[in-house]
């Protein structure tokens, strides 16, 4: 990865970038606002560096470098041993570098290092008397904080009373969960305020607020435990010459929360080819953590080892903090497009001012729906900030509202459908046109005859806008009552064509009742959740029976979802109807339908063959498929896995039994191995699963 510097030319450009620094400074550490993502401050604190270096005699005293929070906060509460900021490396490079100049401060190789991840939130240090927790104070300026005490009951994982009790300090980081900050906007907008920017921002801002008529809760992730000098030694003897990892240990002992119980826990390595493999697979689960991270920082884990680096006035010598790359950027919405899908919902996407985030151009990003936008904000104009992890689709948190000019326009929503010009049904927070899938009849017809679906062969986008403008199809029934005639009379469609499309209509009629019930499109299932219904119901007749609290049986469908998926089975029973009476199969092969509520065995479990060789077995399959396998899409890899008694899976999980990696496998395969669950290559797992294979 290049090294992320901003260029500065000149002395009146190096004291303009020194102004800039400090003002974002204290506006992130302070208010959790800034002009800067961390992206663009990172780039000019070590331009302003660079500049330094090569003109040690012009540097300016406010300079953010060299100090902590970048010079820019101030506490009135002092720090029982100060509370310091880390360096930070860009590559591998730089990294081993900075090991190098580690072995030459200790003396030696440093052969244990801590490993853990560099969590997106705001420092603070949790004092405790007696084992009870008694003061919060912020990081401030590495010397003295702010008193945050108020927030004291409203920290996940930042216990009131200690395990034992003891007089000591905790450090770690205030930060908010994905799930607390969706719910920290919601609040916060229900009263009438901005939505906070990102969740870094939420939790800066929640954390100082005193007087607020609502409070949000926020989590706290132990880093550090140190004694408090002039209490009683007894209390917490021996904390100075514990190794980081065993302090980590001991905080958790005492009921502090650690990265232990999270999908990224803190390790040791021996090495820094261990250092450097750890960092990768923290970053390959960075997308699927469900808190912010923005790199991995690594300690020389030995207390001998970091006494014998030492610290400088802003970062010890004995730690280094490991960038990743943004996943978050601050750019411009410059418009909404409304986009019809084959069901109908219409789906607003922004259109953004181009910006690059690990490694890609974005230009556009999902709002999720009119009363998101609303909730939000949102304005054309604004600056917003972006959030893309991994392969997750690019999103707009928020509005960075005090970058306003007041020249942002309101986002027009559609009157009438985009698409086909008929009213829109806005009793959902997701809006749809009132022709339903007819409004998009050709898109759900395509997406009916694809492969994972129908599979009807000769069936492509152009034969479909065919039927369609010839008036020879309304609905997915009418491609069971195309006749010869009426096929011939097409344009390039010739006797053999002809006799192919009828014959795969017809093998189309055979498919199991999970493809059809995909075919359909029922919102909230997929092509996995189709599965699992078809598998736990056996026929359409006991799905179109079942209300919304029988549904909820199925494994990923809750409170939300089951009655919208009932009350669009409602909706499309007419065309169900005349699908069984074209003979469309509506059975699952295998599955048995469940009894009755009360019934023996009342609670059995959705699968496959009970006693084939993936019985209770949990499958992921990640990677691209060799040998035998080659030629399966991924859903008939999972049909092939519940066929021989598995469940499968799309997402690494501790309840994931085997994971199929082949060529390519990514985060999936890491995460894996973090857990230590069973790896097979595919063609060990075709040799498993061959008798179910023809």
């Amino acid at each position: 990865m290049t090294t992320p510097v901003a260029v500065i030319v000149d002395a009146v450009a190096y004291a303009q970038a020194v102004e800039d620094a400090v003002k974002a400074s204290a506006a992130y550490y302070a208010g959790g606002t800034s002009v800067l993502d961390d992206d663009a401050y990172d780039r000019l604190v070590r331009g302003i560096a660079a500049w330094e270096a090569a003109h040690p005699d012009q540097v300016l005293p406010e300079s953010p470098t060299g100090k902590v929070a970048g010079g820019a906060v101030e506490g009135d509460v002092p720090h029982t041993v100060p509370m310091l900021s880390l360096d930070n490396v860009f590559s591998a490079e730089e990294f081993t570098a900075w090991t190098a100049s580690l072995a030459r401060r200790t003396g030696h190789e440093v052969e244990r290092f801590s490993v853990e991840p560099k969590l997106d939130g705001l420092a603070i240090a949790a004092r405790y008397h007696q084992g009870r927790l008694t003061r919060l104070i912020t990081r401030g300026d590495g010397t003295a904080g702010e008193d945050v005490s108020h927030a004291i009951g409203t920290v996940e994982g930042l216990p009131g009373e200690l395990a034992e009790p003891l007089t000591l300090e905790v450090r770690g980081e205030v930060l908010m969960t994905t799930a607390q900050f969706e719910h920290a906007n919601e609040v916060r907008t229900a009263h009438g305020g901005q939505p906070f920017a990102n969740p870094r921002n939420a939790a800066a801002g929640t954390l100082r607020a005193k007087e607020r008529a609502y409070t949000v809760p926020m989590t706290f992730f132990g880093y550090g435990l140190l004694p408090v000098p002039g209490t009683d030694a007894d209390t917490a003897a021996g904390l100075d010459d514990l190794a980081h990892s065993e302090l980590m240990a001991r905080a958790a002992g005492l009921g502090v929360n650690t990265t232990a119980s999270t999908a990224v826990p803190g390790i040791t390595a021996a090495s820094v080819e261990q250092v450097l493999a750890r960092v990768q697979e923290i970053a390959a689960l960075r997308a699927e953590l469900p808190f912010g991270i923005d790199g991995i920082v690594v300690k020389a884990d030995l207390a001998a080892d970091q006494r014998a680096a030492g610290s400088g006035s802003r970062a010890p010598r004995w730690a280094i903090a490991y960038k990743l790359p943004a996943v978050e950027k601050i750019t411009r919405l410059l418009e909404v497009e409304w986009n019809v899908g084959r069901t109908g919902i219409i789906a607003p996407r922004g259109v953004l001012e181009p910006v690059e985030i690990d490694g890609s151009t974005i230009t556009y990003a999902t709002l999720h729906n009119p009363a998101d936008i609303t909730r939000r904000d949102l304005r054309l104009g604004d600056h917003v900030m972006v959030h893309r992890a991994g392969d997750v689709i690019p999103r707009i948190e928020a509005p960075v509202a005090h970058l306003r000019t007041g020249e942002e326009q309101p986002i027009v929503f559609p009157e009438s459908c985009p698409n086909c010009g008929s009213g829109i049904d806005t009793s959902e927070q997701r809006w749809r046109c009132e022709q339903g899938r007819n409004c998009h009849l050709v898109a759900a017809l395509s997406y009916a005859a694809g492969r994972d679906q129908l599979d009807i062969e000769g069936l492509g986008h152009t034969r479909v806008v065919q039927l369609v403008e010839g008036g020879l199809v309304t609905d997915l029934a009418g491609l069971f009552a195309l006749t010869r005639e009426q096929l011939l009379g097409l344009e390039r469609m010739g006797e053999t064509s002809t006799d192919n499309l009828l014959a795969a209509i017809e093998t189309a009629k055979g498919r199991p009742l999970s493809r059809v019930l995909c075919a359909l499109g029922v919102r909230g299932t997929g092509r996995s959740m189709s599965r699992r219904i078809a598998r736990y119901f056996a026929t359409m007749d006991a799905i179109r029976a079942a209300d919304a609290e029988t549904i909820q049986r199925v494994e990923g469908i809750g409170t939300e979802k089951a009655p919208s998926i009932v009350a669009e089975l409602a909706e499309l029973a007419p065309l169900i109807d005349r699908l069984v009476a074209a003979g469309v199969n509506m059975t699952e092969p295998g599955a048995t339908p469940p009894p009755a509520p009360g019934e023996e065995g009342a609670e059995a479990a959705e699968g496959g063959a009970a006693g084939g060789p993936l019985a209770g077995m949990t499958v992921v399959v990640t990677g691209a498929m060799t040998g035998a396998l080659e030629q399966l899409s991924r859903n008939q890899m999972n049909e092939l896995i519940e066929r021989a008694g598995g469940r499968s899976s799309s997402s690494v999980s501790k309840k994931t039994t085997l994971v199929v990696a082949g060529e390519g496998a990514g985060s999936k395969r890491a995460k894996a191995e973090t857990l230590g669950i069973r790896l097979a290559a595919p063609e060990e797992f075709a040799e498993l699963i061959a008798d179910f294979l023809s």
